[in-house]
């Protein structure tokens, strides 16, 4: 069996589109991925009622790490001007597919960062969107089939 060189099959970009510019995102150095990883499971223990690590999640991390993210393309966002906002949410979403994939990463940035946007509303979920049929071993335990006729028989 051969191998395919890792670097092609890996090698992705995101491309976010900000105010008409489109920004090329290449894919971040393992140190770099790593290290959002940590920031990622930090921030999980912090949410959980866990010992925060203000050293990984301090203002000066993010901004570090927001630039090893995004890598050149983080400089020409600050050169073409481009509102804090626009910059986290790119950052944000270059996170996401470090620490999930890419398709999450489009879903979250179709969303504008709003959480509420990622799921589906309840007009969608009752139109079909999610499944209604109950799960095969679900339910109270009783049923309202008639029993077999050998189970009938010991009855008696």
């Amino acid at each position: 069996m051969a191998f395919e060189p890792i670097d092609e099959l890996l090698d992705e970009t995101l491309v976010l589109p900000v105010k008409g510019r489109h920004y090329t995102i290449t894919a971040p150095s393992a140190e770099t991925g790593l290290a959002v990883q940590a920031l990622v499971q930090s921030a999980a223990v912090a949410a959980n009622g866990g010992e925060v690590d203000t050293d990984a999640l301090g203002d000066a991390a993010e901004r570090d790490l927001y630039r090893d993210l995004l890598g050149d393309a983080y400089d020409q966002m600050l050169a073409d001007g481009v509102s804090w906002p626009a910059l986290k949410h790119c950052a944000r979403v270059a996170i996401v597919w470090v620490v999930q994939d890419k398709a999450t990463a489009e879903r979250v940035w179709a969303s504008g960062g709003d959480p509420s946007r990622l799921a589906p509303n309840r007009q969608q979920r009752r139109s079909g969107g999610a499944s209604t049929t109950k799960n095969q071993g679900s339910g109270s335990g009783t049923s309202s089939r008639p029993a077999p006729a050998r189970a009938r028989r010991k009855r008696r």
